[in-house]
């Protein structure tokens, strides 16, 4: 049976078109729609391609890199597989959504977010009497833009060295380059966590032993958590960004050590939940700093588009050096939705 997708023609400039992906272009040239209720239904236009030139690219069975080459149209989706392989390495393990209250697309490296700083008297919600003045809630762009930083690697190997090559094998690399990506866009999140985002809103930090939070030294114990998490209203604690060490001595404390936490951590291998907080664990933290925050108030991620190859070279087999680059910045939304604890 002959499908559309057999029929449209590919070429460099496909990748080309501002404001859409590769993906974006084929599926307006080959719209998933149209396949409901064929074998096809599920596929995306770019699986519809892989399929039509039969490029298997993962399982044992998966086909050598050459295999993209062997017309000069199948060798358009080259670039695209690479991309794709990194986004998944990217969204493996990615701590990012579960610290981000939004993610913002924008075009080009400027943005200039927006802030609401309401103080004490204006949090409260007032009666409001016929007649009054209702209180207002002033939202205003933040005085500096927020910096985006372009981050990457440089793919280098000749076609020679990787033609033969299985794609579910070179998929390893690959995936390996996009978790590399993950982690700088992480350490960004952070710094702009702990220090702000360039508008003076560094995150208020506490020590242990001293007031409002109690303790001893260095001493880090239950009531010491529960004097961190009482600094959050009128937000909610709901995210710890910890280090290893500060993630054993949580685990250790008494508190968290009862017979169904430790079977659930045990069994599954899923972290224990620290006064209903989600605990999440990186070294891109400095041992000893805990970052707690309210995931949906804190944190904005502004993207300027997505993973990024350079097609030409790809597609005309120049691997020796071809980048792969990711462009994000990170704005604070809320100054008070993030607290750190030096313990």
């Amino acid at each position: 049976m002959t499908y559309h997708c057999d029929s449209v023609r590919l070429e460099k400039g496909m990748y080309q078109e501002a404001g859409r992906s590769f993906t974006q272009v084929l599926e307006h040239c080959d719209p998933s729609e149209q396949y409901r209720g064929t074998p096809l239904e599920g596929l995306d236009a770019y699986q519809r391609q892989l399929k039509r030139f039969d490029i298997r690219v993962r399982g044992a069975g998966s086909d050598p890199v050459e295999k993209f080459f062997r017309t000069s149209e199948s060798a358009v989706l080259f670039p695209e597989y690479i991309a794709r392989s990194v986004r998944q390495g990217m969204e493996e393990d990615d701590l990012l959504p579960a610290i981000t209250a939004t993610v913002t697309q924008v075009e080009g490296m400027d943005y200039r977010s927006i802030a609401s700083e309401p103080d004490q008297d204006q949090k409260e919600l007032k009666r409001v009497e016929e007649g009054a003045e209702i209180p207002q809630t002033q939202i205003k762009t933040k005085a500096n833009l927020v910096q985006l930083h372009k981050r990457g690697r440089m793919l280098v190997a000749s076609y020679e060295a990787v033609r033969y090559q299985k794609l579910d094998l070179f998929s390893v690399t690959l995936r390996q380059i996009g978790a590399h990506i993950s982690r700088m866009h992480l350490e960004d999140a952070i710094d702009v966590l702990l220090n702000g985002d360039g508008n003076e809103n560094p995150a208020e930090s506490f020590t242990v032993g001293t007031k409002p939070i109690g303790g001893e030294g260095s001493t880090f114990d239950y009531s010491t958590l529960v004097d961190f998490w009482a600094q959050f209203a009128p937000y909610e604690m709901n995210t710890l960004l910890v280090p290893g060490d500060v993630l054993v001595s949580l685990l250790k404390m008494s508190e968290f050590r009862d017979p169904m936490a430790g079977l659930d951590f045990q069994g599954s291998g899923r972290l224990i939940t620290p006064l209903g907080a989600q605990l999440l664990r990186t070294s891109a933290l400095a041992s000893g700093t805990l970052i707690g925050l309210d995931r949906n108030y804190a944190l904005e991620m502004v993207k300027s588009g997505e993973v990024t190859v350079e097609y030409d070279k790809l597609i005309d087999r120049q691997l020796e050096r071809a980048a792969i680059t990711s462009i994000s910045g990170f704005a604070k939304i809320y100054e008070d939705a993030a607290k750190v604890l030096e313990v």
